[in-house]
């Protein structure tokens, strides 16, 4: 799916709604459990509930893969029926890889062409080559963690950076270093270097969304996935308020406040209740960025 595309979407749900998979067997309704493939049948009602307000949905890897190659299997069952039923639809694989070389590259094959995702949420940990190779698919998207939603974040993330600056006095050079940034922003500085727009997001929490204006100043025109709304406690209307651009330019991702809405018959139609009502907010904001 490419920039314009996911915009087009935007604009004709005026949603920018992405509905996080979170699928658990523990949690799904106790009416589903027993069915051969639990965790599909699940996520399948919930995109046919929802799908009218979301522009993207993102399966979490982990829930899938706990449950072994069954659970795998739905995971590509699920990807499978968006692709089939729903094909405007952004599908994020939230598998947060961070590997270099030929691991990175049969990473991006097995979400790309394997699993035919749009996206892949990515750890940026290990520099350029973990990135690069998610990058060479045309109408692909590198998601990178770049200042993320959990309390433990400033143990990495917001620590402040040194860079090093040469001066010149006289006949002498010499190279000193001066904090000037934190982490996250010199991961964003960095990785937009590699991709463009047209491929590359960042996630930021929605904890966070006082950070978010100062963010939009390092990549104005990128799109931010921003998880956090909802369960962990943020809010559309804080991260709109810092993170909105002239293309949206935002994805915000509710999970378990959708998904959970309800554990019991109803649990879709509770979903989209949710959904709905979060959509309806940032259809209102959006017209308000146009005024």
């Amino acid at each position: 799916m490419t920039y314009n595309q996911l915009y087009e979407q935007i604009i004709s749900k005026k949603s920018f709604l992405c509905v996080g998979l979170d699928t658990s067997t523990d949690l799904i309704p106790e009416h589903l459990r027993d069915t051969q493939y639990p965790l599909f049948e699940f996520n399948k009602a919930i995109i046919d509930a929802t799908v009218q307000y979301a522009v993207a949905y993102k399966p979490n890897t982990a829930f899938y893969e706990a449950e072994g190659s069954h659970g795998w299997k739905q995971l590509e069952m699920t990807v499978a029926y968006l692709r089939s039923q729903y094909p405007d639809i952004l599908i994020i694989a939230d598998a947060k890889r961070g590997d270099i070389g030929n691991t990175a590259a049969r990473y991006a094959s097995t979400f790309f062409k394997s699993m035919a995702c749009d996206a892949v949420t990515l750890a940026p940990y290990m520099g350029e080559d973990s990135v690069r190779p998610f990058l060479e698919y045309p109408d692909k998207w590198a998601i990178i963690l770049a200042l993320t939603s959990n309390e433990s974040a400033e143990d990495f993330e917001t620590t402040m950076c040194l860079s090093s600056e040469n001066l010149v006095e006289g006949d002498v050079s010499m190279s000193i270093n001066i904090i000037d940034q934190p982490l996250y922003k010199k991961i964003i500085g960095r990785a937009k270097k590699w991709g463009s727009k047209e491929n590359t997001m960042f996630v930021v929490g929605a904890t966070r969304p006082e950070m978010i204006a100062d963010i939009r100043k390092t990549c104005p025109d990128h799109f931010l996935l921003v998880p956090g709304v909802g369960a962990q406690g943020g809010t559309v209307e804080e991260v709109a308020k810092y993170g909105l651009n002239d293309h949206c330019g935002l994805l915000i991702n509710s999970s378990r406040s959708i998904i959970y809405a309800d554990h019991g018959k109803n649990f879709a139609q509770a979903a989209a209740t949710v959904a709905g009502t979060l959509a309806a907010t940032m259809s209102k904001l959006l017209d308000n960025t146009k005024k």
